[in-house]
């Protein structure tokens, strides 16, 4: 250990952490190519054996020609992936969307009894309130 200098170290530490960065947008951009529904197939190949056989330029000039478009393709998977868990929790818990009409009495004369039970409204404020939901 004595023959290999700090500074070396930390050289060898940042080529290794840009060989992993470069790892990862390579990942990202064959995940891409293959997300892209508006990309021919043959438009597809093409990337994929520019990206494999030149694989640094490759990744540079992917990055550069259609970077903008795969920022785009990430933030709409993004939404349709946030949509799709917000409408997984609705239906579990069983409520209704946001601005939704949906409300269902029951559930109301439900969140009320539960309320007198635990003694945070009265009899009286019960029958009332029972009354509202129910006209």
């Amino acid at each position: 250990m004595d023959d290999y200098p700090l500074l070396n170290l930390f050289w060898t530490m940042f080529w290794f952490f840009l060989w992993i960065m470069w790892l990862f947008l390579l990942f990202k951009i064959v995940t891409d190519i293959f997300r892209d529904h508006e990309m021919s197939g043959w438009g597809k190949a093409g990337w994929l054996i520019f990206v494999i056989l030149l694989p640094f330029l490759g990744v540079l000039v992917y990055v550069i020609a259609r970077g903008k478009g795969m920022t785009q393709r990430d933030l709409k998977q993004a939404k349709d992936t946030e949509a799709a868990f917000q409408d997984y929790i609705r239906k579990t818990a069983g409520t209704a969307p946001a601005g939704s009409t949906r409300s269902s009495g029951v559930d109301e004369l439900a969140r009320l009894a539960e309320l007198r039970d635990r003694g945070a409204i009265t009899d009286d404020e019960f029958e009332k309130a029972k009354a509202k939901v129910l006209s």
